[in-house]
């Protein structure tokens, strides 16, 4: 029998996992049976709501009774979907983790997460009822054919609603209905055991990025053209001399989108195996307009003393145009999204919500654009004005020069 001493550490431990809730294991199988994603993990979910006498908020953890939700799940079609797991548990809530991928790795590029607070146990004395839902890209990825191992806590924050997962086992596009043995470590846990070589960092001041093109789909047909250049702006300190550099990537018409339409949110997520880039366009009833309101990014960055780096803001009112119509700038814009990142965007047509027939509406110009057709319109007439006074002063000279000779 052991002694006391010896059982406290293991009661402590037991007790740790009792806190955050034990792991439940998530599968989701195709027609045939075949089983094409794995999850393994717990979470918590704390989160902030209004009252009529303030704010409050409220934990809630992912209880053993969590499920599969079937309808809600898939394992993607080739070119049509891709692969999602919905986790659904209590009285109407639900955890989506959809997942994307390229030639070497695949990642939970979204995750959502749709809470009740017409739930009195976890919400009492709510101002607001109902189904409410928040969403976020995330930096959970690992290399194709392995398994993504996380033991350290993973935060995934939107808005008012932070995720907390732990233990976490995952993998997606199954070769043979098991998890991989081979794994890749997240960050937090320290390097793989074979880790993938950094990608070489851009120049300091590289070219102009590549325009490309991007168009999201609904239910209900498309709900997002775009046509632009991107452009992240960085700054961050390095590792290794703990100096704080500023540095610019593009973003390449190569990289993998996609995105979703709701009726009051379009949202266009644009991405590699190291970066994940998501914009939300809202919309003013009111008004008819639509504008770039929300900007996430996460990237990882090998020289950075920290390389996962992350930046939001979702109080932007940024490429506003009149629904229907088209936002176009050829100038380049600088939108300020936080102390450490701004998106750059050159030669810019975006139009959101309403779009007839795959094709741009009429167009709005930005005032940019505006300002500089000015400047070579008042060149253009400060040189008519100086070769009319030239010209009125070559005649006032030869009238005066023609009477002198009738004098003579």
């Amino acid at each position: 029998m052991a002694a006391p001493g010896a059982r406290r550490p293991l009661l402590l431990l037991l007790l740790a996992g009792l806190a955050h809730g034990a792991s439940a294991l998530f599968v989701v199988k195709d027609n045939n049976g075949t089983a094409c994603i794995m999850a393994n993990f717990s979470a918590s979910f704390w989160t902030i709501y209004e009252t009529g006498h303030g704010s409050q908020n409220s934990t809630i953890d992912l209880p053993p009774s969590a499920e599969v939700l079937n309808s809600s799940s898939s394992c993607g079609r080739e070119n049509a979907s891709e692969p999602s797991l919905t986790v659904a548990f209590g009285s109407g809530y639900l955890l989506t983790l959809n997942f994307t991928r390229n030639a070497t790795r695949y990642r939970v590029q979204h995750m959502r997460f749709s809470y009740n607070l017409s739930d009195t146990q976890h919400f009492p004395n709510a101002s607001t009822k109902g189904i409410h839902s928040v969403d976020s890209i995330t930096d959970i990825k690992a290399d194709i054919n392995k398994t993504y191992r996380c033991l350290s806590a993973t935060e995934v924050h939107m808005g008012n609603v932070t995720i907390t997962l732990r233990d976490v086992t995952i993998q997606a596009y199954l070769s043979n209905s098991n998890f991989s043995k081979e794994e890749t470590h997240c960050t937090q846990d320290g390097p793989s055991p074979t880790p993938v070589p950094p990608s070489p960092l851009p120049p300091l001041v590289p070219t102009n990025p590549t325009v490309a093109k991007y168009n999201v789909t609904g239910k209900n047909g498309t709900c997002l053209l775009a046509s632009m250049a991107l452009q992240l702006n960085i700054t961050y300190l390095k590792k290794d001399n703990n100096t704080t550099v500023t540095r610019v990537f593009n973003i390449s018409p190569n990289d993998t989108f996609n995105g979703t339409c709701d009726i009051s949110v379009v949202t266009l997520r644009v991405g590699n195996s190291n970066t994940l880039l998501q914009l939300k366009f809202g919309m003013n009833a009111t008004s008819s307009l639509f504008f770039l309101q929300d900007v996430q990014l996460n990237m990882t960055l090998p020289d950075a003393k920290d390389s996962a780096f992350y930046a939001s803001n979702s109080s932007l009112r940024a490429l506003q145009a009149t629904i229907g119509n088209s936002y176009k700038c050829n100038t380049e814009e600088h939108i300020f999204v936080s102390q450490t990142f701004s998106l750059n965007v050159f030669s810019i047509q975006v139009q959101a919500f309403k779009v007839e027939s795959d094709r741009f509406g009429s167009v709005e110009e930005c005032v940019q654009d505006g300002n500089n057709m000015l400047i070579p319109i008042a060149v253009g007439g400060a040189l008519a004005g100086l070769v009319l006074i030239v010209l009125i002063a070559y005649l006032i000279g030869r009238k005066r020069s023609h009477a002198g000779y009738q004098t003579i």
